[in-house]
């Protein structure tokens, strides 16, 4: 299958699942879109659920490195994509826990570790940098995230000023492209 077949297929599942929406939706970083794309509508749908870790197992081929999802949205997508490779993962919080362990990194992670960050929808970016900048003090090595959906609102720009390079399986564009197809 070519990456366009497999982009195209991913779009179709997206939106049988009814995962992309149109109409006024604030952000979570304060701003308000046209059009939302419920990560919790394809993250819950076994077809979507399937097609996206094939597809982050392709992009993953090339690395042995450890994977690490953003809490919360991330990790269904970090499971399934580790399940697939057989790999582990870690778990990236925003902030540390008040009980129990009180780790912000939850799983097994050595210093020196390569680890490539899985994530579902960048807008700015912002949880990205902040997962990238707790494995980082982890002592990590991260120089990748990988996305469902890139926005196209900053979120390669931030990720780059942090010497991080942004791929997504999707972008905004992509996915609006033709919206009555």
């Amino acid at each position: 299958m070519t990456d366009d077949d497999r982009r195209d297929e991913l779009i179709a599942a997206l939106r049988a699942a009814d995962a992309v929406r149109f109409g006024e939706f604030e952000l979570s970083h304060g701003g308000t879109s046209d059009y939302y794309v419920d990560k919790y509508l394809f993250e819950t749908d076994p077809e979507c659920l399937g097609l996206i870790a094939d597809a982050f197992a392709d992009r993953l081929a090339d690395t042995d490195a450890k994977l690490a999802g953003v809490a919360l949205g991330a990790v269904p997508l970090v499971a399934v994509a580790a399940a697939e490779l057989g790999r582990p993962y870690v778990i990236a919080r925003k902030q540390a826990k008040e009980y129990g362990t009180a780790n912000r990194i939850e799983g097994r992670l050595e210093a020196g570790e390569e680890v490539v960050v899985l994530e579902d929808i960048a807008t700015t970016g912002q949880s990205a940098v902040d997962a990238v900048e707790a494995l980082r003090e982890a002592g990590a090595t991260v120089n990748r995230v990988l996305v469902v959906v890139d926005r196209e609102e900053g979120a390669a720009e931030l990720l780059a000023d942090h010497d991080v390079e942004l791929e997504s399986l999707l972008t905004a564009s992509e996915l609006l492209a033709d919206r009555d197809a």
